[in-house]
């Protein structure tokens, strides 16, 4: 009773959450382009319904599985006091998150399509399956790579301003040598990374690590490696390009 409550709440949060969504459209559907005339509107409601209730089952399942889960571990890692298994324990967990990711998978199709239409790969599917394979593996390991470094910093008690800066620093001096066809899809790879699948389990392995260290502060020392694994894609990415041109 208590859990099918708690689900009514999430649906009722996730609608409020989508109506400044559908007021914005709505708003430019009748009043900017004057169309009162809707196609498919039941197709459209039955979509509609079906979004609202996947965000409310997917918040509802990370508020009882993943978050609880990614502390868990952390906890579990930081009472038993062995670095090695926790940082591998990271990376996998960056690098097996990073690899599943919806978003990553359609933009490294995408990617492998495009540079097939432009000439830098040969139009076979299997040049552009290996284009997109290379590319997700590269963003993958940057992310396993970027959660490792995040948690030798919890540990450690660095500031993340730095690492974030000589991050950037990298990005821009990196970005001078990169082929341009692969600076865009860098950038992009950034964001992509951090979606649906990463971003809760990172971030309740860091809020987890912080809150059993002693001297850690959750608040200011869990958050940030998100921030990492988003910027370590782009320095990968374009890395993967410029071999690519060498090897070409």
């Amino acid at each position: 009773m208590k859990q099918l409550r708690i689900f009514w709440l999430s649906l009722l949060n996730s609608t409020r959450d989508l109506t400044p969504i559908i007021v914005v459209i709505a708003f430019f559907q009748f009043i900017v382009l004057g169309e009162y005339a809707i196609p498919n509107l039941g197709d459209l409601l039955i979509g509609l319904f079906l979004v609202i209730l996947g965000l409310s089952l997917f918040i509802h399942g990370l508020e009882m599985a993943l978050f609880p889960l990614g502390e868990t571990i952390a906890y579990a890692f930081a009472k038993k006091g062995n670095i090695w298994w926790l940082l591998i324990f990271a990376f996998a967990l960056g690098f097996g998150t990073t690899i599943a990711e919806p978003a990553l998978i359609a933009v490294a199709d995408e990617a492998a399509n495009i540079a097939a239409i432009g000439g830098i790969l040969e139009q076979t599917e299997t040049a552009k399956q290996s284009y997109a394979n290379g590319l997700r593996l590269m963003v993958a390991l940057s992310v396993g790579i970027a959660i490792v470094i995040g948690v030798i910093r919890i540990i450690k008690g660095w500031a993340i301003h730095y690492l974030i800066i000589g991050g950037y620093i990298s990005v821009i001096t990196i970005t001078s040598f990169a082929p341009e066809w692969i600076i865009g899809i860098a950038y992009d790879s950034g964001g992509v990374t951090t979606s649906t699948i990463t971003v809760p389990l990172v971030t309740a392995l860091g809020i987890g690590l912080a809150s059993s260290i002693k001297g850690r502060n959750p608040m200011i020392d869990g958050f940030g490696l998100i921030a990492l694994a988003s910027l370590t894609p782009i320095i990968f990415v374009m890395i993967y390009g410029i071999l690519i041109q060498w090897m070409a």
